[in-house]
């Protein structure tokens, strides 16, 4: 039930964030707009940062699902309605989303951690052996007899590409990291390379 209600007819809301079946959407709801902050699908939520300032809102996936959007771009402007929940506000209901003012995965800014890598290779074909998103980092591989290389999730994020899995093909150049050979830049296979002379 919610915070400060004992009437048994408010309906109560599942740990994802959805009512149960034939119950009815809860009365204390508050709207609110804001920007999306960061969205997670892997992890299924993110945040909303609200316009009139105060704590983020918690924004499940099912919920985004549910009301017809796949995932929530960072900077992307969005209503929604929220309920409080014991740990802060909560999405119970995406009214809309306006992605027009998305960040573009290229413009995000790079972790303070990531290592700079200068590329020592021209493009080779590389095939994705696995990749962690939440862990933010996998490894590629030019075949068998081959050195592993290291890919983080900014390098991709700096070239456009948002995840990765198994069995993908990249055109990648690499270098020397402190671990062993690291991803300095990453295409899509189908990016065509300019001819070189």
């Amino acid at each position: 039930m919610y915070v400060g209600s004992k009437d048994p007819s408010i309906s109560r809301i599942d740990a994802d964030g959805a009512t149960s079946p034939g119950e009815e959407r809860p009365i204390d709801l508050v709207e609110v707009a804001g920007h999306i902050k960061w969205f997670d699908v892997s992890k299924g939520y993110g945040f909303i940062v609200p316009d009139g300032g105060g704590t983020d809102v918690l924004l499940h996936v099912t919920v985004l699902r549910r009301d017809g959007f796949q995932t929530a771009p960072e900077g992307a402007r969005v209503v929604c309605e929220a309920q409080q929940r014991a740990r802060g506000l909560q999405a119970f209901r995406v009214i809309s989303m306006d992605e027009s003012t998305a960040i573009h995965p290229s413009q995000l800014q790079p972790a303070r951690t990531h290592v700079q890598v200068v590329p020592t290779s021209g493009f080779e074909i590389a095939i994705v052996k696995w990749f962690n998103r939440v862990r933010g980092f996998g490894f590629l591989t030019r075949g068998e007899g081959t050195e592993d290389i290291f890919v983080h999730m900014e390098t991709l994020r700096k070239y456009g590409i948002m995840d990765l899995k198994p069995g993908d093909s990249l055109l990648v150049r690499f270098g020397p990291g402190g671990k062993g050979l690291m991803a300095a830049e990453v295409r899509p296979l189908e990016t065509a390379l300019p001819a070189s002379h």
